[in-house]
Formats: C-alpha cells, sequence, structure tokens
C-alpha cells in the first residue's frame, strides 16, 4: 500500500534525522529556495546576533554590501562601538519587524521621521539610534544629518541588494503614542526618559509581524523588484522581559511567535525563505552547548556551526573558512552587540562576584 511517508528520505524522520546521528553531524537543515552567488550584493539587518552573518560573508569571500562605510580614521575599536560595519546601514540592532518596517519607509519618504532628539548632559542622542553615538552629537543638526544619512544608506542599500537577510529578535516593543513611532528600547534604560503616559509596552502578535514583514517587502520592492529576503530568527533570549511573565516563558513566546510569522510568510512566497539559525542553536539535540555559562551568549563556536550549515546549503559545499580548530579564536559574544543587555544592570539580584 502507498502513501505519502513511503517515499520519504531519512531527513523526514525523527529517528534517522536527529536522534542516531552526532548532533555535529546533522546535515540538511535547509535547503535554500533560491541561488545566492558569489558575486550577488546580500544586505543585512537585525537583532545583534545578525551582526555576525555580513562579516561572514565577507570572510567567505561573498558580495556584503555595506552603504554606510565608516569614515576614514577610526581606529576598528571606534568603528564598533559607533555601530559602523555591523549591518549594511548604521541604524544599530534592529529588533522587531515594526521596526525594519519603520526605517524603510522613511528612508522611502513614504513616512516622515519625527525630529525630536533627547538632550543630556549637553549631548545629543536619536531616539530610534540611541547608542550609535555614545557621547551623543554636538546639536539636533547633526543628529538629523546623521540621521538623514543613514536614511539614505537604507534607500542605497535596498536598491543595490539581491538580497535581504533580516533577524528577528523580539517581539516586545516600546511604542511612543505621542509620535505614532516604535522605539528600539525602552526609554530611560540606555537613553531618554521614560514617560508612563506617552510610553506603551506591546507585545505583537503572529499576525502583526507577518503584516509588518509583508509590508516592509512590498515597499522595498518599490525601488527593487528583484529583492528576496532570508528571515532568520535570532537564538538570543530576552535579556528582561516587561511583560510580567518568568523570562524565560516570555522568552519561548516570543521566540514562537516570530518563528511562526517567518515560517508563513515564507511558505507562503517563493521570494522569501527562512534559515533555521535558532534551531541550530537552541535544538535540544545541541544540549545548549552552543552557549556561555550564562545560557544567552552563543559562543563562538556556536556562530561558526551556524555559519558553516549557511554557506555549506548556498554554495553546496563543505567550507573551511569557519571551522573552529581552537577556543576563543572567532567572536561570538552578542551582550556587547545587544543593546537590551543593559537591562540586567536592572536586575535586583547583581551579578555574583568573580571568584
Amino acid at each position: 500500500m502507498r502513501h505519502p511517508y513511503t517515499r520519504l528520505p531519512e531527513r523526514s524522520f525523527w529517528r534517522t534525522a536527529v536522534a542516531e546521528p552526532d548532533p555535529l553531524d546533522i546535515t540538511d537543515l535547509w535547503t535554500p529556495k533560491f541561488a545566492l552567488g558569489q558575486d550577488d550584493p546580500v544586505v543585512t539587518a537585525g537583532s545583534c546576533f545578525a551582526a555576525h552573518i555580513g562579516r561572514a560573508l565577507l570572510e567567505e569571500g561573498m558580495h556584503w554590501y555595506d552603504a554606510e562605510p565608516p569614515p576614514p580614521g577610526l581606529t576598528r575599536a571606534e568603528r564598533s562601538v559607533r555601530g559602523y560595519r555591523r549591518f549594511s546601514f548604521r541604524t544599530g540592532n534592529i529588533y522587531t519587524a515594526a521596526a525594519l518596517r519603520q526605517w524603510i519607509a522613511w528612508a522611502l519618504e513614504e513616512e516622515k521621521p519625527p525630529e525630536e532628539v533627547w538632550a543630556e548632559d549637553g549631548a545629543f542622542h536619536d531616539p530610534y539610534r540611541p547608542t550609535v553615538e555614545p557621547d551623543g552629537f554636538v546639536s539636533p543638526t547633526d543628529l538629523l544629518r546623521s540621521r538623514d544619512t543613514t536614511l539614505a544608506a537604507v534607500r542605497t542599500a535596498l536598491t543595490k541588494a539581491d538580497v535581504l537577510v533580516f533577524t528577528l529578535g523580539l517581539t516586545e516593543a516600546w511604542h511612543d503614542t505621542l509620535t505614532g513611532t516604535v522605539l528600539p528600547m525602552c526609554p530611560g534604560t540606555v537613553r531618554g526618559t521614560f514617560d508612563p503616559a506617552r510610553h506603551v509596552l506591546r507585545n505583537h502578535t503572529v499576525a502583526q509581524v507577518h503584516q509588518d514583514l509583508t509590508a516592509l517587502l512590498a515597499l522595498a520592492r518599490t525601488v527593487n523588484s528583484r529583492l528576496r529576503m532570508v528571515l532568520t530568527v535570532s537564538p538570543v533570549p530576552l535579556t528582561a522581559t516587561a511583560t510580567g511573565r518568568h523570562a524565560l516563558v516570555a522568552t519561548t513566546h516570543s521566540k514562537s511567535v516570530l518563528r511562526a510569522a517567518a515560517g508563513q510568510l515564507a511558505d507562503e512566497s517563493a521570494d522569501v525563505d527562512y534559515f533555521p539559525s535558532y534551531e541550530i542553536v537552541t535544538g535540544h539535540p545541541y544540549r545548549a552547548a552552543f552557549y556561555e555559562p550564562n545560557l544567552r551568549t552563543v559562543s563562538p563556536d556556536g556562530v561558526a556551526f551556524v555559519m558553516r550549515h549557511f554557506f555549506e546549503a548556498v554554495q553546496g559545499r563543505t567550507t573551511t573558512a569557519i571551522t573552529r580548530t581552537t577556543p576563543n579564536t572567532v567572536d561570538g559574544g552578542e551582550d556587547n552587540r545587544c543593546d537590551d543587555a543593559v537591562l540586567d544592570y536592572y536586575n535586583p539580584r547583581p551579578l555574583p562576584s568573580a571568584r
């Protein structure tokens, strides 16, 4: 008797695909929908975990498109702390689909960004990029000029790109009800002042994330009809949740929503794909082996393992450039890039002292 299960390959069965192989030998986790050539411009954006992708593309000899390169004269450390060479434009971390849709709408002049700035100790900070200039801007004019540069870079990147890789990080987002905008961080945590009458937490649903992803792709295609998108979900847990839930429960909820929305859109569109970085790191066959002791920061081995799967699937060959042989040779820590890592400062229990 014939039925749909009689001709399935080994990768379709849990025992042969997951339980029996060594976890490091699990293969075929991703079959790309579309080709990604060595010279095809790739634009990256998203949460802190996404910062690894552009660097890995460059190391593999592929075309990561940086639309907002740093000015000359900055050291590597200065470029990093000011948000250069992290993504394809200097927006800082973009944790939600709503925030990326907002940036694209501003860049394409479908919406107008507020001109509000945050003044603090004689310096000025951008509410929508609160960490890109740690010392702040010298004037509101300089701040808005810098933001305009970033918006132009977003527009250029979308026009030039063949593929946009976007890593979703969070569903919890703080909205400014006065301006109708979504903020990257809760005001008062990194910069700014929290106003409970104005700043409202919204935990985005699957439908909302799906709607924002659909909208941002439609906007981007008004300037680039050939653009395709690869979605991923960050395996980095929430540093803190303002929902009242336990942090573990809130993290599971958030990542499940993002995974469902990304998967739904990928199933619906031939030009949208999903790459399983989340599953590769968090899947229980790996027994949290790719996390640092804080169970939050993805280790260098974890980053290398994720990117190995990516390049082997895209290029159809075994890669060597990202194979780890010795510890601590590849930068894998996210906390120095994650804006929300600062939230642990407000934890009522301080970090234990080193012994």
